[in-house]
């Protein structure tokens, strides 16, 4: 059972908005059924996250604001993918240095997934990293605005699944990997998949390829 790439035929398409992050469209499209229909789509440039364990079995989280949702959220490092053709694991790496000041000596895929299939393209892939160090001199100063001040906890990867459940944490990439973690782990981390392995490709007329995303 896996998914599938599928390339629609893209009739039209109208770009309304484009920002610093990403750009809104309609696409006029003939589906699969041979409907034609019009879907809006927020065309995104991707994301990765990063589920750092340390040798304790502890996972790290951090502290943001989040203007949309209007409240500090706990998240796993994460970032955007608008680095013109950074390799995501490059990315993650990036991340987990510039909003915690930690570099990891092992990395692997822990899980692939669109944040919202049906009006997005976003595409988002969480790194599991061990054999944490910290990186010489701290954490860089390159946050800007909610990235300034991001502070860290460490809890048991039990505890962080127990928030979780009980509804306490919101973010989509928290919540995803902090149970892929745990799945993982009670698998004996025989899940985990290279770090190098491709991620999953949009068709070459999809939106994302259409808007430059």
């Amino acid at each position: 059972m896996r998914d599938e790439a599928h390339e629609a035929s893209v009739l039209a398409r109208t770009e309304h908005f484009r920002g610093r992050v990403w750009a809104v469209a309609s696409d006029e499209v003939r589906l699969p059924s041979g409907d034609v229909t019009v879907r809006d789509v927020v065309v995104h440039p991707g994301a990765v996250g990063v589920a750092a364990v340390d040798d304790a079995g502890r996972i790290l989280l951090i502290r943001q604001f989040r203007h949309p949702v209007g409240g500090y959220l706990i998240e796993l490092p994460a970032g955007l993918r608008d680095v013109p053709d950074e390799p995501p694991l490059q990315t993650a790496r990036r991340e987990l240095a510039e909003e915690a000041g930690i570099t990891a000596g092992e990395w692997y895929v822990l899980v692939d997934f669109f944040n919202s299939p049906g009006g997005s393209t976003e595409a988002f892939r969480c790194y599991l990293a061990r054999d944490l160090s910290p990186l010489p001199g701290g954490r860089p100063h390159t946050g800007e605005a909610e990235e300034a001040d991001l502070p860290q906890v460490w809890v048991p990867i039990d505890e962080a699944v127990e928030a979780v459940l009980a509804g306490d944490l919101h973010n989509p990439t928290t919540v995803t990997g902090v149970l892929a973690v745990a799945a993982a782990r009670d698998r004996n981390w025989r899940t985990l998949r290279p770090a190098s392995e491709p991620m999953w490709s949009l068709p070459p007329g999809g939106p994302a390829s259409a808007y430059g995303a």
